[in-house]
């Protein structure tokens, strides 16, 4: 993979213009990224993807912007796509599969503009017809394989009593939660381990607040040693929870260890370093477009960031044994087309309390 250095951006308004030096001044922004349901300094998908961006930007000095569109709806983030098209945009980064719909409709009205499309392929709305014309680049994750990565290492940091608070049943997020469960089965078979227990719910949305916090409290209160929380904003709410309950989570998406000190390690999709390579791909003439990509262990698309994990007993040996069956296919894993729910997927070892 290219080379990425993370960089941290904070950002507190709700449109940020950052403007390099080098950048096309009087040709607007060239660099665009559209939010979708959360916010750019959400310490999650649309974080990662907006570091990837604006690293690159900044060392080239192009000129960069994000849009955050007015409503959570297709023809909101079309008229947001619009306003930076409008405003010069020659590549637009859409972080989420809420975007499929409307980069469907974009890829048609912009056809001289390149969308890179995360977690998702473009679709009618009706996900009757799908189509990807060549200047769009669709870019999907192995999140069960983050996932079961995850999922093992808590087993073999010896916790038997475990959370999946997940957001809403979407692909991704399912993914996500049946690659922790069988990672966690994998362990505890291979460790001949006696009860694992995980409390298993989707709460329906990505938002950190006070309702979520409490469930995550009562679980934690319950019994439960760690929580894993792909749900976005959410994942907040619920180390709030294990700060105050003496526990510990597991984060998403991109490292969220800085956090809290209750994160020992985060189920990562390198969103920032895909975005890098695209948008380098395509200042050189090479843009995957019409292309729809899965990115897993192979092309180092997913892993756990073992230089910032808290554990004391899950080593970098440890993880490149498990990380490189992955890799050779010895270890499959399922996801939401093998299994409507999750007591639907062959677990013989832990016990999955599925909360719906």
């Amino acid at each position: 993979m290219k080379k990425f250095l993370t960089s941290i951006i904070i950002v507190t308004a709700f449109i940020v213009t950052i403007s390099c030096g080098g950048g096309k001044k009087s040709g607007g922004y060239e660099l665009a990224l559209i939010t979708d349901v959360g916010t750019i300094d959400d310490r999650s998908f649309n974080q990662g993807a907006w570091e990837g961006l604006t690293q690159y930007a900044q060392e080239k000095g192009i000129s960069h912007k994000y849009y955050q569109p007015t409503q959570k709806t297709t023809d909101a983030y079309v008229d947001a796509i619009d306003l930076a098209v409008a405003a010069g945009a020659k590549l637009v980064v859409t972080p989420g599969f809420l975007f499929e719909p409307a980069v469907y409709r974009a890829q048609d009205t912009h056809p001289n503009v390149a969308f890179v499309l995360l977690d998702g392929t473009p679709q009618d709305g009706t996900y009757t017809d799908f189509r990807i014309e060549t200047n769009v680049y669709s870019v999907l994750y192995a999140e069960e394989q983050a996932g079961f990565l995850a999922g093992y290492a808590a087993i073999k940091e010896g916790y038997t009593n475990l959370g999946v608070m997940a957001g809403m049943a979407v692909p991704a997020v399912i993914r996500f939660g049946y690659g922790f469960v069988q990672g966690a089965n994998y362990a505890a078979k291979e460790m001949s381990s006696g009860s694992v227990k995980i409390n298993y719910t989707y709460i329906g949305n990505f938002n950190a607040t006070p309702e979520n916090q409490t469930l995550a409290t009562s679980w934690y209160q319950s019994g439960v040693q760690v929580i894993f929380a792909p749900a976005g904003g959410a994942g907040n709410s619920v180390m709030s929870a294990a700060e105050q309950n003496n526990a510990l989570a597991i984060g998403v998406d991109i490292d969220q260890s800085a956090e809290s000190d209750t994160v020992i390690t985060s189920a990562m999709k390198m969103l920032g370093e895909s975005v890098y390579n695209a948008i380098d791909d395509f200042y050189n003439g090479k843009f995957p477009g019409g292309k729809s990509v899965v990115l897993d262990a192979k092309v180092n698309g997913i892993g756990l960031p073992m230089k910032t994990s808290r554990f004391k007993k899950f080593t970098q040996a440890d993880y490149d044994a498990i990380y490189q069956r992955l890799v050779s296919g010895e270890i499959k894993v399922l996801t939401d087309k093998d299994a409507k729910d999750v007591n639907q997927l062959p677990l013989d070892t832990v016990k999955v309390n599925f909360i719906q």
